[in-house]
């Protein structure tokens, strides 16, 4: 199967095209679904500069009606966004779409005003009879911690009339800035000198995927020019990032946050005693981590490893994974874990719901997003064949199950913080990754798979610390005034310094990762990178409750699943009598990776 007859996603089931009647309707319908709630939000009198009732009944009854059209009015606006990011998302050239997603937009910033400022600066008010309120109304209860949620986070609102102004401002601000991020990085192509001689000029994204090279002159070329086409952009990219953090810190100082980690945490539902708990384990963990650079440097015949070697392939597999084998091998290590797991798979490899190959245009990476109009996924890939594309189809189509196992719960119960969000996807990736390494048939196939599992839990561990790094002088320096291209290199490059230290050639860094990662450039969610590792370590734990379990963790799993909406992540997690916020438990997961980076350097 060519790249070019690799699969694409299909959506004809949710609207026949952009122009089609059917969407078009839809958009009605949603204007319409909006000024109803416009009217409603005007007859029951929610608005924060109205007292609200007193009588409990009577407020659970306003609640319970706006909850009801929220809930139908998101899933609505949640599929035409899918609908219209599956155009964007594989082919940033798209003006149609482009367009479509900016009048869209403009509707979601109505919501928003609705939902998160007048709501929520209204029910804050009524903070003291809130048990009260829930206690009359039994749909209230199911959407309890939705509104316990609403109520603490009411305190960090402007005026109602600031938070219109700054919804509206963002279009033109933030939000116009990571637009201009994903197109110039989309759209980005630098010529790289070929194996034969030529030298066609390349999107980004195949570039990218010159870092797994079997040819180190070709690693080092895709590396040179990523080097070379980020820095034609480094200042445009740089306006960009200051774009956005600028907003974030304005925002953030005048609703009262203490600073952007803060409302980080909160929206990842942990405590900083949390985060710094696996902060703590992780800087633990860097040693054992530079042992594996070490190692592989010097199964390379290096002292030190540069960086355009980092995802070098090691070892030789005894095959290799066309797009179907690729599918083939996930079916058959899910229908060992749940045979209700491997009939999901199966059900999105049928209906087309994966994009597979890179093309000009498609975004880097991998993603899945939920399409509730219809209860299903969409997975994007650039599967090149490699066998980290087959641990991340497998972890991509986690993202998927996790949907599945909440349709039957409104869209307000499905507000799933990053860090549960990556529950079911770890776990779908480790189940066939040490399917992988107990199946190796010689030890260079063995050692081929473990590069592929330590190299992917380094970046999620020692690389996302250095994210972190990053960010967080990112915000103070740009507190204080614009930071250009070379700043931004210079503090990416410290933050590299740090966390790889001795095992990495330091002369030899990506000063340039700032460029490509979409993470940097949300505004919406700040420090976009350590609920990742959470994801990997929490995912790990549980694994190894299912390891001890058996079949009997199954349904509990699933039903961590479907709620990880509806509770704080330390309450979740307290199901498998897990305390996050002990070191012990982050230490333990990340101390079961030793035995493979043992394993990896006797191989």
């Amino acid at each position: 199967m060519t790249e070019n007859n690799l699969p694409r996603w299909d959506l004809s089931n949710v609207y026949p095209g952009l122009d089609s009647p059917e969407l078009i309707d839809a958009n009605k319908e949603m204007i319409s679904m909006v000024e109803e709630m416009d009217d409603y939000i005007l007859e029951t009198k929610i608005d924060p500069t109205i007292p609200p009732p007193t009588d409990p009944k009577l407020a659970a009854s306003i609640i319970s009606g706006f909850i009801e059209k929220a809930n139908t009015l998101n899933r609505f606006v949640i599929t035409i966004n899918a609908y219209i990011s599956s155009f964007i998302t594989t082919d940033s050239y798209d003006n149609e779409a482009s367009k479509a997603l900016s009048e869209l937009q403009q509707v979601v910033i109505r919501i928003q005003q609705q939902q998160d400022v007048l709501f929520t600066g209204w029910l804050g008010k009524m903070n003291d009879i809130l048990p009260e309120i829930i206690e009359s109304d039994p749909s209230l209860k199911e959407h309890s911690f939705f509104l316990e949620e609403t109520v603490l986070q009411s305190k960090y609102l402007m005026s109602s009339e600031e938070e219109e102004l700054a919804s509206e401002l963002s279009l033109s601000g933030a939000t116009a800035w990571a637009k201009l991020h994903g197109t110039i990085t989309s759209q980005l192509k630098w010529k790289v000198e070929q194996e034969d001689g030529t030298t066609p000029e390349l999107p980004l994204t195949q570039i990218l995927n010159f870092r797994d090279h079997e040819n180190e002159l070709m690693r080092k070329r895709g590396y040179e020019a990523e080097g070379e086409a980020w820095k034609s952009v480094e200042n445009q990219l740089a306006a960009c990032m200051n774009g956005v953090k600028g907003q974030v810190l304005v925002l953030d100082k005048r609703r009262g946050r203490k600073d952007p980690l803060e409302r980080s945490l909160d929206q990842a539902r942990i405590d900083k005693e949390t985060l710094e708990a696996m902060m703590s384990a992780m800087k633990d963990s860097f040693p054992m981590f530079r042992r594996y650079f070490k190692a592989k440097a010097q199964k390379l015949g290096k002292e030190k490893l540069p960086w355009w070697d980092i995802f070098a392939p090691m070892g030789k597999l005894e095959r290799s994974f066309s797009y179907p084998e690729a599918q083939e091998y996930v079916l058959e290590n899910f229908e060992k874990f749940s045979p209700e797991l491997s009939a999901y798979a199966k059900r999105a490899f049928d209906n087309n719901w994966i994009d597979v190959a890179p093309r000009d245009g498609k975004r880097a990476g991998a993603f899945c997003m939920g399409v509730p109009g219809v209860n299903e996924s969409r997975i994007l890939l650039n599967f090149d064949g490699n066998l980290n594309w087959v641990f991340t189809l497998a972890h991509e189509l986690g993202h998927g199950f996790h949907n599945d196992c909440q349709t039957d719960r409104t869209m307000l119960q499905r507000d799933n913080p990053m860090t549960l969000a990556e529950t079911a996807s770890i776990m779908c990736e480790t189940i066939v990754t040490n399917a992988a390494i107990n199946e190796a048939k010689s030890p260079q196939e063995e050692l081929a798979i473990l590069e592929t599992k330590l190299n992917g839990e380094s970046q999620v561990v020692v690389d996302i610390y250095s994210r972190f790094l990053f960010e967080t002088e990112v915000f103070k320096r740009r507190d204080k005034a614009e930071l250009s291209a070379q700043e931004l290199n210079e503090i990416m490059l410290e933050a590299q310094k740090e966390t790889y230290g001795d095992g990495m050639d330091l002369d030899n860094l990506q000063q340039y990762m700032w460029t490509w990662k979409p993470h940097y450039y949300s505004a919406g969610r700040s420090f976009y990178n350590y609920p990742y590792t959470f994801g990997l370590l929490f995912g790990s734990g549980l694994y190894a409750i299912y390891k001890e379990r058996g079949d009997a963790f199954i349904p509990q799993y699933k039903d961590l699943l479907s709620s990880t909406g509806m509770g704080t992540a330390a309450d979740l997690a307290a199901r498998f009598d897990i305390d996050l916020r002990s070191p012990g438990f982050w230490k333990g997961s990340l101390d079961d990776i030793e035995q493979y980076v043992e394993r990896y350097e006797q191989l």
